[in-house]
């Protein structure tokens, strides 16, 4: 079954963004190439169960197996050696990208505590967007129960898009939950879900 949003993306997003932007061709509008959802975990060199822990819900999560992540050089002042393992990660593309932006937006986000929407101010000059979740529990695949420590999490959705208007339009029509700038003001003291940058 291909992912409901692909098929949305072709029959309607990219026909307004074709539009919008006034591409002479399909490929030059921007899609979403992949998302790469990461939990850092620098207690871990200490306490492995913790990572273990992470590995098991983000795999149930993303759908798919996470790896793990190593430190690359030692840093004394952290107690960190090269190649220590800190943290884990997993890159979506295809259906299973799809799939997951489409539980963030529609499931996980509006879970989030005084959800007032996201930041427009997260991307990066390159059509790529990341935010960061303060806990893993917005996922309902995550069980309550076998929780120990709440993770944060930081979720990068990469786009092919040339500008940041051009990754925003996207992101907007696939359904991101941006605020707009009344809500902004508003939402200054905003804490449950940051913006990386």
């Amino acid at each position: 079954m291909a992912a409901r949003l692909r098929e949305r993306y072709q029959t309607e997003i990219l026909p307004t963004l074709m539009e919008e932007f006034k591409y002479g061709n399909p490929m030059a509008a921007p899609r979403l190439r992949k998302i790469v959802v990461n939990i850092g975990l620098g207690e871990a060199s200490q306490n492995v169960k913790l990572l273990d822990a992470a590995v098991r819900e983000l795999g149930q999560v993303a759908g798919q197996k996470p790896v793990i992540t190593r430190a690359r050089k030692s840093i004394a002042n952290f107690k960190l050696r090269k190649d220590m393992p800190i943290g884990t990660m997993v890159t979506l593309r295809g259906d299973r990208m799809y799939e997951f932006f489409d539980r963030l937006v529609n499931v996980a986000l509006p879970r989030v505590r005084d959800f007032r929407g996201l930041s427009t101010k997260s991307f990066d000059g390159r059509g790529s967007y990341t935010l960061g979740l303060r806990d893993q529990l917005v996922f309902p695949e995550v069980e309550y129960s076998k929780v120990e420590k709440v993770k944060g999490m930081n979720i990068s959705i990469v786009t092919d898009a040339r500008t940041d208007a051009e990754a925003l339009a996207l992101l907007r029509h696939l359904g991101m939950p941006f605020r707009s700038e009344g809500q902004r003001r508003r939402a200054q003291g905003d804490s449950s879900v940051q913006a990386g940058g």
